[in-house]
């Protein structure tokens, strides 16, 4: 009997302790439940932007990204606007088209969406500012479009034009706000005015660490619409949001950015579109890669051969063995890296053709070229960064919301 007891008793201090140890390897903040909460989208909260909608003509400015979140399928905010009886009776549809299947500079025409009827008028073809007959009988404008947070991409120079039609016409435009997955820093060159293109219409850096709503709000603060015209622009903001949230794109905002890592390496990479070396346009690795034909495969061991494919009907170098690097082990940058587009230069043949006339407009600023031909370090030319960085910053603050 007594042995049974302090066995009994020996069981009862084992069990306890195994629970105590048991406690101290979880994690606390998920015994109280205190996981981060998921970041709601602006499309998804139908109720702050419904009522702005109801009984008037409404345009949309959309593409693939353009979805409400649902458990089971994601439903394409024009369609379920048209469910819910808003009178949507036009959509406008940026760089790569409506539907996102369009090349990077595609000529995009107008035409008629199979799946709604409705008119969709392309705002990267003959006009990539919509007329002000386009937006005739139109009461208010939406936009909601899924941007990266970087200069060159082209949806926020859509979103300049869509602000300045607006306002000429006295339209109220509502952007439904989406997150940056760029949006943990701010770096690179400001953009001078002698290089503003569609690809850089303002004095910003090539990552700017905003949303697009933000932007948005920026845009008509800074006064850079012509004319110093003010759009009547309402953001809905998004929920449970923090510029250091990690966020992975559910849906891919262009046929070249095809998962988060391609994303994240876009701003640096995509110097190589001034250059005559390919950042994996014609593969399955878009933005993850560099190479050219151009360098000697006895300083780069790496190898990828161009072809057609979704996303780039004619890339560069297609056919041909291009020598460089595969970058799909990176790990993730919190800045934008030179090395690369240096180290690209300085094994490249005939130095005299690696840059083009267009690496000027992408990089903001024709002093980028000169520095690297003039052998600076990345550290000696970030540093001639600095001071527009800080000013720029000071800007920005004037428009953050999260």
């Amino acid at each position: 009997m007594k042995k049974s007891i302090i066995l009994l008793f020996s069981i009862v201090l084992i069990c306890c302790s195994s629970k105590k140890n048991k406690e101290n390897l979880v994690n606390p903040n998920l015994l109280e439940n205190k996981t981060e909460p998921k970041i709601i989208v602006a499309a998804n909260q139908t109720e702050k932007y419904l009522p702005m909608l109801k009984g008037k003509n409404v345009g949309v400015v959309a593409n693939q990204t353009s979805v409400i979140f649902k458990e089971k399928e994601n439903v394409h905010l024009v369609d379920s606007l048209l469910s819910l009886n808003i009178n949507v009776t036009k959509v406008f549809a940026p760089e790569h088209g409506f539907r996102g299947k369009a090349d990077a500079g595609e000529h995009i025409a107008d035409g008629i969406d199979k799946t709604t009827g409705l008119p969709i008028i392309s705002l990267y073809g003959s006009n990539r500012k919509p007329s002000h007959n386009h937006l005739k009988g139109i009461d208010v404008m939406l936009f909601d479009i899924q941007d990266v947070g970087v200069r060159f991409y082209t949806y926020i120079s859509t979103l300049h034009y869509v602000m300045e039609v607006c306002a000429e016409l006295n339209i109220p435009l509502i952007v439904l706000d989406r997150p940056n997955p760029n949006g943990h820093y701010v770096d690179g060159p400001i953009l001078e005015e002698e290089v503003k293109s569609f690809v850089g219409m303002h004095p910003v850096p090539i990552v700017y660490g905003m949303t697009i709503g933000e932007y948005g709000k920026m845009i008509n603060g800074e006064n850079w619409l012509e004319n110093n015209l003010k759009c009547n622009l309402t953001v809905i903001p998004l929920k449970n949001y923090t510029y250091q949230s990690e966020y992975d794109l559910p849906i891919i905002p262009s046929p070249n950015l095809p998962n988060s890592n391609s994303i994240n390496l876009y701003p640096s990479l995509c110097f190589f579109e001034g250059t005559n070396v390919s950042a994996g346009r014609g593969t399955e690795t878009q933005f993850q890669i560099f190479g050219s034909p151009f360098i000697s495969n006895k300083s780069f061991d790496f190898s990828f051969t161009p072809q057609p494919n979704f996303g780039a009907k004619h890339p560069k170098h297609q056919g041909k063995i291009c020598f460089g690097r595969d970058l799909r082990n990176n790990e993730k940058l919190s800045g934008l890296n030179l090395n690369w587009l240096i180290e690209a230069y300085s094994y490249t043949d005939n130095k005299a053709t690696f840059f083009n006339n267009f690496f000027p407009k992408l990089a903001g600023t024709k002093q980028l070229q000169n520095q690297i031909e003039q052998g600076l370090s990345s550290k000696e030319i970030k540093e001639t960064w600095q001071e527009g960085l800080s000013n720029f910053k000071k800007v920005r603050s004037k428009y953050t919301m999260y």
